[in-house]
């Protein structure tokens, strides 16, 4: 005899740390910048502690480390973002059709090439690129993308063979179904598992990326109003004005650590979906 079930308890659904944890620097890169005027050195001391008119001190320039917070999230996490769906745009679009190839040379020709990339080391080629393109931000999203294409390529590729070599797109095939429609419909809903595993790391990694290329001076202007730049200037005063780097480091680390929490919830909840479905 099967153990009854206790009903649920009726209440307020639970918000997941991760999602609170992630919002308050996103919410920060978007709204940030409506909420205050653009950063320039005023008037203020240099490393001013925290007071009335700078709440959070000014930095070496003399800027306001609020204003500064408010305006550095764009840059930050928008690099990052945009990086990894481009890299999901062109190494998934690849790894699908390396997948669902019928001709073993297709396949070659789509993954061979991205593999001579994955040995090069990813702050050279930032580094390349910033010589270049210097205080560019779509060449240093670009350049992070590139470095993400191959291994996005891998796994959407190992995660969507099996479907797209199984009997039942073997059968849909036969039934009439559009190749378009057999990759969009099964095989690549069979990938979707792994990469919604693989984007909390692959987000934190571009994160990681970003910030180092503009920490090294590699990136954005040494005055960007930036989180990764306003932790390279204010290292050197942090014993005088510890918020011009504590600040935007928290936001970082609040960022990649809840996106992770995040991801790993709804990993979490869709197997358990799925093993409820199974019995």
């Amino acid at each position: 005899m099967k153990p009854l079930k206790r009903p649920a308890t009726p209440g307020a659904p639970r918000v997941p740390v991760g999602a609170c944890l992630a919002a308050l620097p996103l919410g920060m890169a978007v709204l940030g910048p409506l909420l205050a005027e653009t950063p320039a050195a005023g008037p203020a001391a240099p490393y001013a502690p925290s007071g009335a008119e700078h709440p959070l001190g000014t930095d070496a320039l003399g800027r306001d480390v609020l204003t500064l917070l408010l305006h550095g999230g764009r840059s930050a996490l928008g690099m990052a973002l945009g990086a990894v769906a481009l890299a999901y745009l062109v190494g998934g679009l690849a790894g699908l059709l390396a997948a669902s190839a019928r001709r073993r040379w297709v396949d070659e020709l789509l993954i061979r090439p991205l593999d001579v990339l994955l040995p090069l080391p990813t702050l050279l080629v930032i580094s390349v690129v910033a010589v270049g393109w210097r205080g560019s931000p779509v060449a240093i999203a670009l350049a992070v993308a590139a470095v993400n294409v191959p291994p996005v390529a891998r796994l959407v590729r190992a995660a969507a063979l099996d479907a797209a070599s199984s009997p039942v797109a073997e059968a849909l095939w036969l039934r009439g179904e559009s190749w378009i429609g057999i990759q969009c419909g099964l095989v690549a809903r069979s990938a979707l598992g792994p990469v919604a595993a693989d984007l909390g790391t692959r987000v934190t990694l571009a994160v990681f990326l970003v910030g180092s290329a503009n920490f090294l001076g590699l990136g954005l202007d040494p005055t960007a109003p930036d989180w990764a730049v306003s932790i390279a200037r204010g290292r050197e005063g942090l014993l005088l004005q510890p918020w011009a780097v504590l600040a935007p480091a928290a936001m970082l680390v609040m960022f990649t650590v809840g996106l992770n929490l995040f991801a790993d919830r709804l990993l979490a909840r869709s197997r358990h979906r799925t093993q409820e479905a199974v019995r």
